[in-house]
């Protein structure tokens, strides 16, 4: 099995490719989609809405291209943001696959939200195999999806308000919360997601 990273200018590659290379697998990190034979797409994300808007609008159009696909995809962080349509962060389209946009949480407390918290299941989902409500994950984010589907919603977390923790239909799927740091919670997860690359 391949897993291809997508290098847009904004991730953090090395700690990401590891997690995945620990569950056996290869990986391969690319820019270009078109030259590239993989089973399970992955973007990540670290940084700034804006930058990332404009770094994949060369690729806007294959990316939508495997979304429309029967290709597994997982979004991580910032990756899962760009599947919405816009962010308050700044200028810029995401992807738009997934209606809806990223807001900036108003609430009294501490930002960004950095550390552990955790996961509360809203319904099943292979992607959420064997991960049980109240399972700890990492978060590093200022910024959270307000999906108009509320169906895509798998998992939510609370930091002052509830937000998605988890979105997905189909294939596709993403994260709020950095599964390649979130210890035996997010190893389960990137399990999953390679499972869900088999069939």
């Amino acid at each position: 099995m391949k897993i291809g990273i997508l290098n847009y200018g904004i991730g953090n590659l090395y700690s990401l490719t590891n997690a995945f290379r620990r569950l056996g697998v290869y990986v391969e990190i690319f820019t270009d989609l078109s030259r590239s034979e993989i089973d399970g797409l992955v973007l990540p994300g670290v940084g700034n809405f804006e930058a990332a808007a404009r770094n994949i609008s060369l690729m806007r159009e294959e990316i939508i291209e495997v979304f429309n696909s029967s290709m597994p995809i997982l979004g991580i962080c910032l990756g899962m943001q760009l599947f919405f349509e816009r962010s308050e962060e700044g200028a810029g389209s995401g992807l738009g696959v997934f209606s809806g946009e990223v807001v900036r949480f108003r609430i009294d407390g501490k930002l960004p939200h950095i550390g552990w918290n955790t996961l509360s299941k809203v319904k099943d989902s292979p992607i959420l195999e064997n991960v049980n409500n109240g399972e700890w994950v990492y978060y590093v984010h200022s910024y959270y999806a307000i999906p108009r589907d509320r169906n895509i919603v798998l998992a939510e977390t609370n930091y002052g308000v509830n937000f998605p923790s988890v979105v997905g239909s189909s294939s596709k799927f993403g994260t709020q919360f950095h599964p390649e740091k979130s210890s035996t919670t997010g190893q389960k997860i990137l399990k999953n997601f390679l499972n869900i690359c088999k069939k």
